[in-house]
């Protein structure tokens, strides 16, 4: 996907899903310049329906998080049928990603450029290389940049940014050392993103 085509996808959205990393943060940010939907008639969009407000959030975390929709209704699946809430279950499910951890500590810009630094095998967990983005992660695991990309210039980038974007409270840094710890599933209030995970439940639950 382009960067012009992942502009598209937050201003569909109407708000700034940081999909692009240290870019969405600048004045060449589309959606600072155009926060409107695409389209000839972005600027007259129509009021949603029920569903229609289901559906786009569903969309919209998907996009967040970069999961496609099989992977995403099987995250569901599982949610359903843990104990609690199962629309925070789904976020915290999506939250235990590798991939998102990986951007979550800094070592990689956006979640997109995250899965792309799993998949080429710079990133352990435990001391051990994983290189499934979607690999779940557990309380207490290290995880950390493998010894032979410490001095990649992509995450001493992505680190630069890391103190304007912060890092979670369930999780601990070391930049000097490039690892972190996943210290505790996150709760709703910590994720804090602008999400209904209600509506997505209602959508499925039909």
């Amino acid at each position: 996907m382009g960067l012009q085509s992942v502009c598209r996808i937050c201003r569909r959205e109407g708000m700034k899903l940081y999909l692009k990393g240290t870019r969405c943060e600048t004045e060449k940010c589309a959606f600072e310049r155009r926060g409107y939907a695409p389209g000839q008639h972005g600027q007259k969009r129509k009021k949603d329906t029920e569903y229609g407000l289901q559906l786009r959030e569903k969309q919209k975390v998907k996009r967040i998080y970069g999961v496609l929709e099989k992977q995403f209704r099987r995250y569901f699946d599982i949610a359903s049928r843990q104990k609690g809430v199962t629309g925070e279950n789904l976020l915290q499910i999506l939250e235990k990603r590798l991939d998102n951890t990986t951007y979550r500590l800094g070592f990689a810009e956006s979640r997109r450029q995250a899965r792309q630094v799993v998949r080429h095998g710079m990133i352990q967990v435990n001391g051990k290389k994983v290189d499934i983005p979607s690999y779940s992660l557990k309380a207490g695991d290290k995880v950390s940049i493998s010894e032979g990309f410490k001095a990649n210039v992509g995450v001493k980038r992505s680190l630069e940014m890391l103190q304007k974007r912060g890092v979670p409270e369930w999780l601990e840094v070391d930049t000097t050392a490039l690892a972190g710890t996943f210290k505790k599933v996150p709760s709703k209030e910590e994720i804090a993103l602008p999400v209904q995970e209600q509506l997505i439940v209602e959508l499925y639950s039909k």
